[in-house]
């Protein structure tokens, strides 16, 4: 504003402006910080729908590998194989809630796995896992059980790695000591015996995950984008519950 327009303004208006200004600058020092923002995930949403028993089919497991009670579906852990849907996905939303039942175990979630890695482990019927993008399930343990065998353990994490499995795949930064995992941006899993939360968002290429309601790790690049979704038998038993998904144009 202009110096003489200011002083031919009236006293009162003068005050008026003054005062109007030290209250905004002050505002301005007050606001609060804003609040972390979390995924707000409605799995009841329409064109949700809950995976069971008649959407899996057998790969590579044991007969009594895999189980449902309840709706909650056991894994034995033995031998290292997986449980595939029968459909396969393009975009895909994907929630999972999952459970260690004793410390140092080892699984995951696998998105658009390749029906050519799961007709190979079927023809072997042998240990193995297929060709994908894995999601890490991780108990905290693990590492240190790695440490106890006197091996490294900078290279995973327990808190939702994202990698690709013989699947092209660029991780999204922080990344693994040689670049092939998107290490988790923040530590929100809970230890064996209690349940985490999974939302995974896999969309034209890029898969992103949530844990519990805080997106932590991800990343793009993949290709073929679609495939089938595997839950994994690796070591240890688990729990899954709520497994749900929602196809996206």
């Amino acid at each position: 504003m202009n110096r003489s327009v200011l002083f031919a303004l009236p006293f009162a208006a003068l005050a008026c402006f003054v005062s109007c200004l030290l209250a905004a600058n002050s505002g301005a020092q007050e606001t609060p910080e804003s609040p972390s923002i979390r995924a707000s995930i409605d799995d009841q949403a329409p064109g949700w729908e809950s995976l069971t028993a008649e959407d899996f089919a057998d790969v590579n497991s044991a007969e009594d590998t895999w189980s449902w009670k309840d709706g909650v579906l056991h894994c034995t852990g033995k031998p290292v194989s997986v449980l595939a849907t029968k459909d396969e996905f393009e975009n895909v939303e994907i929630v999972v809630e999952w459970m260690h039942e004793k410390a140092a175990g080892n699984s995951g979630l696998f998105a658009w796995v390749s029906p050519e890695s799961l007709a190979r482990l079927r023809q072997r019927a042998k240990p193995g896992l297929p060709d994908g993008i894995e999601i890490q399930m991780l108990d905290h343990g693990y590492t240190d059980m790695v440490k106890a065998r006197g091996k490294p353990t900078d290279w995973f994490g327990t808190n939702g790695d994202v990698f690709g499995v013989r699947k092209p795949f660029n991780p999204f930064p922080p990344l693994s000591p040689n670049g092939s995992r998107s290490f988790p941006r923040k530590h929100l899993c809970n230890g064996h015996g209690q349940w985490n939360h999974y939302y995974v968002r896999a969309i034209n290429g890029e898969v992103r995950l949530w844990v519990n309601g805080e997106e932590v790790s991800g990343g793009n690049g993949v290709v073929p984008a679609s495939g089938h979704l595997c839950l994994e038998s690796e070591g240890s038993p688990i729990q899954f519950r709520k497994i749900r998904v929602r196809r996206l144009p």
